[in-house]
């Protein structure tokens, strides 16, 4: 297929590449013009050590290069950008073309996820949500990943599948989309927690508590917005949530590792030195639990850190002094 990537981060780039290895033809769009012509030349990313670029890969700085006659567009831009990248290539967007998301997180304004932003641009199209325990690390190197392919557009979804798989990237379909990227966004900010804890000398059993009380949060603001639960335990849901909180690639956990070391959270993330999608998510985390009515402390506590200078320990400690209750989801 004639594929276009909006993004050349880390995760665009390595999708690319797997793209390309699997037959079909790329091109990469980056608004930044020295990566653009770094990229060309150099043929490897520099947060991507070890991976080579196959030279057909195209890369430009021309948007429309990479809309016009695409039979599929990747948004691989951080969830900042999707709404002003989705209008700048609305007009170059083809008829029929499946519009693939791969960006994690939810817009502060409005609250929608990053499809019906994208929708919100470009009307009527077919939009499927790719998410999941998916670091871009890994699939730069070929390592065995699975990733869940998302859409109310069945055929939509299983062409996603079949042009995305391989030896070593297994593609799971499903319908419940915005199930899919409510995990992709709320998992991010689990994994601050759980960088968080670390930070402040905690062990193991603190952060498989923050982990299942985590999920457990997600599901139960999933449930009331009419997802289906069986998302929220799956790749998308645990599954992504696993490797975002323990992994040393996770920009969240390591974001949050250094604020628990006393890092402020503006600090943090420039020493993590990319996007920290966890912190983006926070207040639409926050306007989703409100709008809903639905208690998600773990969260309630992140922000209370990273937006509200709290100390970290003493939010450990009221969130372990709380009222004793019933486990539940």
């Amino acid at each position: 297929m004639k594929i276009g990537v909006l993004g050349s981060g880390t995760w665009g780039t390595a999708l690319a590449r797997m793209l390309a290895i699997n037959g079909n033809d790329v091109v990469v769009w980056s608004a930044i013009e020295k990566e653009v012509e770094t990229l060309s030349q150099k043929r490897a990313h520099p947060n991507l050590l070890g991976m080579k670029i196959p030279e057909q890969i195209v890369f430009t700085g021309d948007i429309k290069e990479a809309c016009i006659g695409m039979e599929m567009i990747v948004f691989a831009v951080p969830s900042v950008y999707i709404r002003s990248v989705a209008k700048s290539a609305k007009d170059y967007i083809s008829s029929g073309a499946v519009i693939v998301d791969v960006a994690k997180g939810i817009e502060t304004d409005t609250l929608k996820t990053m499809t019906e932003v994208i929708a919100d641009e470009l009307g009527d199209v077919r939009l499927v949500a790719l998410s999941g325990p998916t670091h871009a690390e890994e699939v730069a190197k070929d390592l065995p990943t699975t990733i869940v392919s998302a859409s109310r557009d069945e055929d939509a979804a299983l062409l996603v599948q079949r042009v995305f798989s391989n030896n070593v990237m297994r593609v799971y379909a499903n319908s419940d989309i915005l199930g899919v990227e409510i995990c992709g966004a709320l998992k991010n900010i689990i994994a601050l927690a759980a960088g968080i804890s670390t930070g402040l000398g905690y062990g193991d059993n603190a952060k498989a508590a923050i982990i299942t009380r985590g999920a457990a949060e997600m599901s139960r603001l999933g449930m009331a917005m009419g997802c289906d639960i069986k998302t929220f335990y799956g790749l998308a849901g645990v599954g992504d949530l696993i490797v975002t909180c323990t992994s040393i690639h996770s920009r969240n956990n390591h974001a949050g590792f250094l604020i628990g070391r006393g890092h402020s959270p503006k600090r943090a993330i420039e020493e993590v030195g990319m996007v920290v999608e966890g912190m983006n998510a926070l207040p639409a985390a926050m306007g989703l639990a409100k709008k809903y009515g639905v208690d998600l402390p773990i969260i309630n506590a992140v922000d209370a850190v990273v937006n509200g200078n709290a100390n970290p320990a003493d939010v450990v400690d009221s969130l372990m002094t709380r009222e004793m209750k019933i486990e539940n989801i």
